[in-house]
């Protein structure tokens, strides 16, 4: 057991937390027993007069409200709530990572498989907007088309339910017992999977201790005559008060941009009387609208069928919401019928113990409804946002495919999807070496549309590789196992590689360009020299482009050919120097060739440390692989 130093910082700020909570409790609990014994101590007047005990409770029920007090504890539950979510599907993605990623690939055309996988994965990280995130991602990367996007989407929507049943369980008091339980295997047992399941119960711990703090900061509201007043407008009784409720809880999902921490104020509000059933179900439906912003955000500088599927996710539940509206007081009761309890019954101490779980089951009620009313729809739905989003009359540039720019996954998966991406990024530079033949081997006039095209295609290479380098960053501030951390830096040095290529394509064309402009001129043994070892370098890297995914066994044949490369090119080195001697080949135009000889030296040397990275990082996924399958 290893104890770092930020864990240490950690565990006293938890410990300093605690404290001060228990110190609040205590006094808390002191000022009850004060207020009792008041209570119970005899009057001096054996009879005392009737409007006595009306008098105290007209007392208590103006005492002032201490806003600042109730903002800053709400905040720090709703802070702490925050936490508590992210710390939980961090978790639960890295004990998952693997299995999401095979569960993805099970999403085929058929609309029910669809539908579960994307039910599945959402259960499994807790969280909707990754699972549609990614979704927006394999789309753009055309790895899924769109009706398989439009059956996770669905799937997603009714996984993402299982957090209301979470948020209803009533063990608020035990929040801090859970943090206690978790905290150290979470900060002691480094990157394994006793830490895992440690930060996933610290996690459930600050979960539901930040619903208790919010709750405590809200029950004053219950009795503010101006709150009251104001909830009097949104009640859900009316058809304008109904769309009034759904456009707040749409709104504030939106700013807040977690449909979880919506629903957990909701409960929270509801469950200290503040909210009725019906307010609190309308509120509800419009969280389900807010929460598709996620994914029209991801689809930003997306494909056409990316900004489909995010689309989709938005129309969906609109109709969705819809249809709720029409039949909403049916759909309240049939809630009230299923479910034990009366949400609205105020409890001795005047919040509502049955409503919470009343919410969870709206939440999941609408959800898996309208997936079941439209899932025999989806081609129409396809249908329809095709004619919304039409097919784009500019030709799509190829650029991030399997990442979104300054997007997020889960660390597990984020992996793989750089992986994907780095294969991406050597296909783009493929192509740039491609263009760069056409240009330099040109004797007469190179084709300016060759140049202008490298240069793009260079653009593009950095872009990915930023995107690449960040990507893998924030996934290592999660929870990532030691072969993945090594993973992950193996992908950025493989990222780096890749784009010093592009690089180096771009200075070819550059001397090119420079041959042309100062009517330079090579030998005719110049050119086939030069021609001949551009040919067996692009070989070489086009071989490795081929062969990415199985690169083991192959390491030592790229060797020896990048040997046979070295070689060439010392041989090519003294020929050129006759030339030089000879008169053959002029002091400008040898420079220039010795530049582009020391271009060329340098694509073969990134190449081969690019083969040394991806082959590293297959034998860990391998080796990781191995692991798993043993446990």
């Amino acid at each position: 057991m290893k104890f770092y130093p930020k864990n240490i910082v950690l565990l006293i700020a938890m410990f300093l937390l605690m404290c001060s909570v228990a110190i609040n409790a205590q006094n808390d609990e002191n000022n009850q027993v004060d207020n009792q014994v008041k209570k119970e101590q005899p009057n001096e007047q054996n009879n005392p007069a009737p409007n006595d005990n009306a008098k105290d409770k007209g007392k208590d029920k103006g005492k002032p409200i201490d806003y600042f007090k109730m903002a800053y504890t709400a905040l720090g539950g709703l802070g702490i709530f925050f936490l508590g979510m992210k710390f939980l599907s961090e978790s639960l993605q890295a004990m998952t990572g693997d299995l999401i990623k095979k569960l993805i690939t099970k999403a085929t055309s058929n609309r029910i498989i669809a539908v579960l996988v994307g039910l599945s994965v959402t259960a499994l990280i807790q969280s909707s907007s990754i699972s549609t995130v990614m979704v927006v991602g394999l789309v753009n990367a055309q790895l899924m088309n769109l009706m398989q996007a439009i059956g996770v989407i669905l799937g997603a929507n009714i996984g993402t339910t299982i957090t209301g049943w979470i948020l209803a369980i009533k063990i608020g008091k035990y929040g801090l017992l859970l943090i206690g339980l978790g905290i150290f295997p979470m900060l002691f047992m480094k990157r394994s999977t006793l830490a895992a399941i440690g930060k996933a119960v610290v996690a459930l711990g600050f979960i539901f201790f930040g619903l208790q703090l919010m709750s405590g900061a809200f029950k004053p509201l219950r009795s503010h005559q101006g709150f009251i007043s104001f909830l009097e407008y949104f009640d859900a009784q009316s058809i304008m008060s109904l769309f009034g409720c759904v456009a707040i809880g749409c709104c504030m999902t939106f700013i807040i941009q977690s449909s979880s921490a919506m629903l957990g104020i909701t409960m929270v509000l509801a469950g200290n009387g503040s909210l009725s059933f019906a307010t609190a179900a309308a509120l509800v439906l419009g969280e389900n609208i807010g929460t598709t912003i996620t994914a029209q955000l991801a689809c930003i500088g997306g494909s056409t069928n990316a900004k489909r599927a995010a689309v989709s996710h938005a129309c969906f539940n609109l109709f969705g919401v819809f249809v709720m509206i029409l039949i909403f007081q049916p759909y309240i009761a049939f809630i009230e019928n299923i479910i034990p309890g009366l949400a609205d019954q105020i409890s001795s101490d005047g919040s509502k113990q049955y409503i919470a779980a009343h919410i969870a089951a709206s939440h999941t009620i609408f959800n898996v409804s309208a997936t079941i009313l439209f899932l025999p729809f989806t081609q129409y739905l396809a249908r329809l946002v095709c004619w919304i989003i039409p097919d784009s009359k500019t030709k799509e540039v190829a650029q991030l495919k399997y990442l979104q720019a300054g997007g997020y996954q889960s660390s597990g998966v984020s992996l793989k999807m750089a992986s994907l991406e780095l294969e991406n990024m050597a296909q783009i530079t493929k192509q740039s070496l491609k263009h760069t033949r056409t240009y330099l081997l040109e004797k007469e006039k190179p084709s300016k549309e060759d140049f202008d095209e490298v240069m793009h295609l260079e653009k593009i290479t950095d872009n990915v590789q930023e995107e690449i380098t960040s990507f893998v960053c924030r996934a290592m501030e999660g929870s990532l196992i030691t072969q993945q951390t090594e993973e992950a830096y193996t992908i950025i040095r493989a990222a780096d590689e890749l784009e010093s290529i592009a690089d180096q394509a771009t200075a070819l064309c550059i001397y090119r360009w420079r041959i042309h402009k100062n009517k330079q001129t090579f030998s005719d043994s110049a050119w086939q020299q030069l021609s001949e070892y551009y040919e067996s370098t692009y070989t070489l890297f086009n071989s490795v482009v081929e062969n990415i995914r199985d690169l083991e066994g192959k390491v030592e044949h790229y060797d020896r050919e990048a040997a046979k490369l070295s070689a060439t090119a010392n041989e090519m080195r003294d020929k050129h120097v006759e030339r030089m001697r000879d008169g053959t080949c002029k002091p400008l135009s040898a420079l220039t060739f010795s530049d582009i000889f020391v271009s060329l030296r340098r694509i073969k040397n990134h190449t081969i440390n690019f083969v040394d990275a991806v082959n590293f990082q297959n034998m860990k996924m391998q080796e990781r692989t191995e692991t798993e399958g043993q446990d």
